[in-house]
């Protein structure tokens, strides 16, 4: 019997909680802590797992300038490498969750167009820099902004993603599969050159590329986990209030007018109501802690199509 098809976005708090330093046995704990339900949805489901590395490559980056004399690695190598480091911490948890589930971790690309985004860099990355080694940085060919009272910081490009390159492998394997684990981080960013693909210094939006691979692989569901309950109106305010339900086409003009904060759920709310107005099906966002109801979609907020 052909099950349904369901891709699950995990954010950052599945791997590294508040106040954390990030560790592996961390990150292999706190993942510990959800394969159990992952491992109940994948006898109902077929899975596609995405997930993000933000603090991953981070931590990596701080790893490279203490060893000076350690040739480092370009930013879209260090996403392939956190892409495997996570993908195989998926594999341990899983598999110790049920010994006889089938996993695949795809090294995963994502294309990018000639975007706006590499002209004006705006996703900052990495550790915060004194004044007195600006000039070493920009050497380095970064784009660089000033935080008040932290320093300045590596910013890249975050371009939307075009192309999934291992679409058809993902494809082939739904269905023979128990879960995938697929389009880590966003994608592995690169660009096709004169002789095949190069990458490319770029940071893809996680949920933004795993709604596009729920997209083109028409899946039944699309479920965006976070550290909120759900996507709330005037979030942190006292008038706050948790939308239950919202229709996508309503949820994309409220992005697009500044309602949603762009650095955490505005991308979120992009993701569901673009997947959600381009299959017609329903999308949700809702808390890590209850994937479960989430999947069903009795937890969190639902983006449905608009009438």
């Amino acid at each position: 019997m052909n099950k349904e098809l369901i891709v699950i976005a995990l954010g950052g708090n599945a791997l590294i909680r508040a106040g954390q330093k990030g560790t592996f046995e961390e990150q292999l704990f706190n993942l510990s802590k959800i394969a159990s339900h992952i491992a109940y949805l994948a006898k109902k489901y077929s899975l596609i797992i995405t997930h993000g590395n933000g603090p991953q490559i981070g931590n990596l980056y701080l790893q490279q300038e203490a060893t000076p004399d350690v040739p480092p690695m370009p930013l879209h190598a260090c996403g392939a490498m956190t892409q495997s480091l996570i993908g195989y911490m998926l594999q341990q948890v899983l598999s110790t969750a049920d010994p006889g589930l089938n996993i695949a971790v795809i090294t995963t690309r994502v294309e990018d167009p000639d975007d706006p985004a590499f002209k004006s860099p705006p996703k900052p990355i990495g550790s915060f820099y004194p004044e007195n080694k600006l000039e070493e940085l920009k050497s380095r060919g970064w784009d660089l902004v000033y935080v008040p009272n932290r320093g300045w910081r590596r910013v890249a490009p975050s371009p939307l993603p075009q192309k999934i390159l291992e679409l058809d492998v993902i494809r082939t394997l739904v269905g023979n599969i128990d879960i995938i684990v697929a389009v880590g981080g966003g994608g592995i960013p690169v660009k096709r050159g004169d002789k095949g693909y190069v990458g490319v210094d770029a940071v893809i939006d996680k949920d933004l590329a795993s709604s596009l691979l729920a997209t083109e692989l028409n899946a039944s569901k699309f479920v965006i986990l976070t550290d909120v309950e759900g996507v709330y109106l005037d979030h942190g305010k006292p008038t706050q209030r948790l939308l239950p339900e919202i229709c996508a086409g309503e949820a994309l003009q409220m992005v697009r007018n500044g309602v949603f904060p762009g650095s955490s759920m505005g991308p979120k709310v992009e993701a569901a109501a673009l997947y959600t107005e381009k299959t017609r099906r329903v999308s949700a966002i809702a808390h890590l802690d209850n994937i479960l109801e989430a999947v069903e979609l009795k937890s969190g907020t639902r983006v449905v199509p608009c009438e």
